[in-house]
Formats: C-alpha cells, structure tokens, sequence
C-alpha cells in the first residue's frame, strides 16, 4: 500500500477555472485501489495492485513498457473489467458500472493515442467533451480551454485530424477537461512528440495540476513526470514494487538507474 500522504494536502477546486476555496486537513481520498488484478486471454497482466490519489494530487505511475500500467489505467476506467480486486471513486465502489457512467461522476481519462474525433473541428472536439453535461456553461469553459490552451483557440474550426501530434495531445486534455473531471486520469502524454512539444505538454500538466486538477499519469518519461507529480509508484510486472513522494523517487539510486538513464548506479 502506498505511503501516507501529507496531513495537510491543501484541497482545491477542480473545476476547469480552478474556482474554489481551499479546505484543512486530510485530503479527501478521490481514487483507491485494493488488490487489482486483471487479465488478458490467460496471462494476468495486472497482479494485485494497491494505489491510491488524494484530492489536489498528481501521482505518477512509471514503469517499463509492458508492466501494466496502462492495463490499470484501463481497468480503473472501466474500459476493461477487473478479475479480482476493488476500486473505490469517490468512496463508491465502481463495480458494475461503464465508463460514461464514470465520466458523469467526474471521472475523465485522456488515452494513449490521443483518440480525437479526426473528422470534426476543434470546436466540436470540446462540445463532444462535455456530452455528459447538461448545464449552460459549456461554452464558457470552451473559452476557458482556449486560455489554458491558446494554440486551439488559433485553430478553432481546424479538423482535429489535420493538427499535429502536439497539438492533438493537446485537444484530447482540453477535450477530459470539458467534462469538468474531479479526477483527470492521463496515459502516456508525451509517447510520439518531439522533445520540444514534450516539454510544452508537461507546461501544461503542470498549469492544470495548479489550477486544482487532481490527476493520476502514466507516462514514459519518468523523470519529467516525477518533477511534475506529487507521488509517485513504481510497477513492474504486473506489481506495485515501489511507492514514495515523487522527490524521493528522484533521489532513489534504484529509480535513477532503471529509469532515469543513469549508469553506474548500485
């Protein structure tokens, strides 16, 4: 089981504008895992795992590739059922419920591959982001989106497909933001762009962490993702094998060597 989180998380508003006042003591728990276990055919890719994400948190989940972080992300989401296992959202168990079940509760993920709507503009990218919602403010947080993002507002009436890889990883976030998610789940962020685009996506991870999002991230540049986070787990072969506050895991000699790229280290 991951260690304790702080006793004094701030809380924060996580709504797209980041409006809200801020609370005392313990975070409230927005995600906890107990024992997940998920298959594929006969091969158990996912072996027991245990995490769990306070409310105001980003928390990094780093490993190599085929360890089954994206399987957990997955799982948690509902877009694949669980063998074994419990995950509470909110304090609800999520047992039988889909995905846009979830996505109503608050409960959005960004996948890897970005997955945006090619044949429809921007515009209607982020319409389609808040499918769920029934309020009267869905264009407000368009423009909303437009600030944090300002590359889509110059190609509002583009077509998603004809857009970069950058700038769709871009979309497909602004599209879960619309959603007004209270827990904003991203896979692989940065898989496919450019180092320069990589650095310009953790900007805005970073930007929407401070504006009250809490997030939970996979992503394969573990050390970009554990500057950014607040803490981290390690997964290996189906396994939770490490959990510590991210600037600990940045120190940690064995997370430095297997996946930070450093020789040398014991």
């Amino acid at each position: 089981m991951a260690e304790p989180t702080q006793a004094a998380v701030q809380q924060r508003a996580v709504d797209p504008g980041g409006s809200g006042a801020g609370g005392n003591g313990d975070a409230r728990m927005m995600l906890e895992v107990k024992g997940l276990k998920v298959s594929y055919g006969g091969i158990q890719a996912v072996k027991g795992v245990d995490l769990e994400v306070r409310q105001g948190e980003l928390v990094a989940l780093i490993g190599a590739n085929g360890a089954g972080k994206t399987t957990t992300l997955k799982a948690i989401t509902a877009v694949l059922p669980a063998n074994d296992g419990s995950i509470r959202f909110i304090g609800e168990p999520t047992k039988g419920m889909g995905s846009y079940q979830l996505v109503a509760k608050g409960l959005a993920m960004v996948p890897e591959g970005r997955g945006v709507f090619a044949r429809m503009t921007i515009v209607e990218n982020l319409q389609m982001g808040a499918y769920s919602r029934s309020d009267p403010e869905v264009a407000l947080d368009i423009e909303k989106m437009f600030g944090i993002f300002p590359r889509l507002k110059e190609r509002a009436t583009q077509l998603a497909g004809t857009m970069s890889g950058g700038e769709q990883q871009m979309l497909a976030m602004a599209r879960a933001l619309m959603s007004r998610p209270r827990l904003l789940v991203l896979d692989e962020p940065s898989m496919g762009l450019s180092p320069i685009m990589v650095e310009k996506i953790f900007e805005v991870i970073r930007d929407v962490a401070s504006r009250g999002v809490t997030m939970l991230l996979v992503e394969q540049n573990a050390k970009l993702a554990l500057e950014a986070a607040d803490r981290g787990y390690v997964m290996e072969s189906g396994l939770i094998t490490m959990s510590a506050a991210a600037t600990s895991m940045l120190h940690d000699p064995r997370v430095r060597a297997a996946y930070l790229g450093e020789q040398g280290v014991p």
